[in-house]
């Protein structure tokens, strides 16, 4: 199952994340980058102790209390089939009022840019933060879909811009719920 936007240039999927062929897939990491559970765990562990490594270097030279949300982080992939890991942390879901749309759209255009001054082609992200940080899926999708389209009509480095859902429940509510 795929659905496609903007020139094909947007790619809607059910897969995993862990599995794409693209030149980075993103993290939807906690602050500590060493690792979690979901998409953060599986990362980690697929791609190797190589990833948690370099994962440290940034926390001890970069961002010793953390990485803060919304920002963007990249390593190689290790064992991964991707290129590359852009980490990013997202919002943990309180009521909407606490700035998290704001937070989660910094989330994607900070790893975008990031893809992009990279020179990187193809970038797959998951649903961030909809899982343990409790962030509605329905109200993530059109945050998601509005900050690629809005990155990727005043860029020409990329081409395609992947998100990868994990089982047709959160496929389907990202695609009936990206338009809104």
């Amino acid at each position: 199952m795929n659905e496609t936007w903007y020139g094909d240039r947007i790619v809607v999927k059910m897969g995993d994340l862990t599995a794409q062929e693209v030149d980075a897939i993103v993290n939807a990491a906690n602050s500590s980058l060493m690792g979690g559970g979901g998409v953060d765990g599986m990362i980690h562990r697929f791609g190797g102790s190589i990833i948690k490594d370099e994962c440290r270097h940034i926390r001890e030279h970069r961002y010793p209390d953390g990485l803060p949300t919304g920002k963007a982080v990249i390593t190689t992939a290790g064992e991964l089939p991707a290129r590359y890991v852009i980490h990013t942390v997202g919002p943990v879901w309180q009521d909407g009022k606490h700035h998290e749309p704001e937070l989660l759209r910094d989330c994607y255009l900070n790893s975008l840019k990031l893809a992009a001054e990279e020179g990187l082609k193809t970038v797959a992200f998951p649903a961030i933060s909809t899982g343990i940080f409790g962030y509605p899926p329905e109200k993530a999708a059109s945050v998601a879909l509005q900050a690629a389209l809005d990155f990727l009509g005043d860029d020409e480095t990329l081409e395609r811009v992947e998100f990868v859902l994990y089982g047709e429940l959160a496929y389907r509510t990202f695609i009936d719920n990206a338009r809104k």
